[in-house]
């Protein structure tokens, strides 16, 4: 049996800058944490005596024959990638919801290969791992997805990303200092209830990208230089501000980013203090991330105690293999 452990993120600065699209013309970077909230996928062999050769446990549970008949999109497209003919059982369980704007759906598909692998006797450096989920994602899978979640899902950390063309990257990782304590304690996580899939949000505007949302993008990336500097040495209040401007920046690119509720909870947190914040992940819905001082915070949360607000910190590590029997 296999355990993978594998980090949700947050993205703070540079989305749409990492998809292909985009910066396999101009070149890409984002500014983007690894939290303390985690996805875990358990692996194990099934013996030949089952009436079943695959059960896959998520939102539902299957039990079937043949790969081709498994309903998740991402186990079915991995297993016959690889060709994992073994009799297998997989389990899915993640401290936050799907289609939330978490990169979820990357961290899911860097811990099942992680297990995988692990399982096959094959170790895969963070590299390997992050460059092998991205193929799956983006080639096999065929989702429009960007190449950052992989990435600091593999990684862990807070870092800057930068995209390179030929589809490759580097790495900054940003040292610890006070500014990064104080933007942890500052940050609050609100989840909208509102469920969407990132891959139909991303299409309705990612092919725009290097077009009539150029300017749009350009500007986006200027916000992640900016946003290190702020950590590196800034003040820190800053940050919030600037994830304010990133904010409506990011509402340019396409019309289902945000939608009424979204709007009226952020105009609400605005008027309750809050210096910024913006949906993370492609839109549409899932969590809202919002910059707001203590005291501030303090009174807002009491105030709306009906608002789900998900407590977190930074993490330092990526995807890992928590257990292996």
């Amino acid at each position: 049996m296999i355990i993978s452990k594998t980090p949700y993120r947050i993205s703070f600065f540079g989305g749409g800058s990492d998809y292909p699209e985009w910066y396999n013309e101009f070149g890409g970077t984002v500014l983007s944490t690894t939290i303390n909230k985690y996805l875990y996928i358990t692996c194990r062999e099934l013996p030949d005596f089952f009436d079943h050769k695959y059960r896959i446990v998520w939102s539902k549970i299957e039990k079937v024959n043949n790969i081709k008949q498994i309903q998740h999109h991402a186990i079915r497209g991995i297993l016959e990638h690889y060709k994992f003919n073994k009799g297998l059982e997989i389990h899915y369980d993640g401290d936050l919801p799907a289609r939330s704007g978490m990169g979820s759906s990357s961290s899911f598909v860097v811990g099942l290969i992680n297990a995988l692998f692990t399982m096959d006797k094959k170790n895969l450096n963070q590299k390997e791992l992050a460059k092998k989920s991205l193929f799956i994602e983006q080639k096999i899978l065929n989702e429009v997805v960007g190449s950052q979640d992989q990435i600091a899902a593999a990684y862990g950390g807070f870092n800057r990303i930068f995209f390179q063309k030929k589809n490759s990257f580097k790495i900054k990782k940003i040292k610890k200092n006070k500014n990064l304590k104080l933007l942890e304690d500052n940050l609050i996580l609100i989840y909208t209830s509102i469920n969407r899939t990132a891959h139909f949000i991303a299409s309705s505007y990612v092919k725009h990208l290097t077009s009539t949302k150029k300017h749009y993008i350009k500007e986006i990336v200027d916000h992640v230089e900016e946003g290190q500097k702020i950590i590196e040495s800034g003040n820190i209040d800053d940050f919030g501000k600037l994830l304010n401007s990133a904010w409506d920046m990011k509402k340019q690119l396409g019309k289902s980013i945000t939608n009424n509720k979204i709007d009226n909870l952020y105009d609400y947190a605005i008027k309750n203090g809050a210096l910024g914040g913006k949906i993370l992940g492609a839109g549409g819905g899932g969590f809202l991330l919002l910059y707001m001082k203590k005291k501030d915070r303090i009174k807002f949360l009491n105030k709306n105690d009906k608002i789900i607000n998900i407590p977190f910190k930074f993490s330092d590590t990526g995807s890992q293999i928590i257990f292996k029997e």
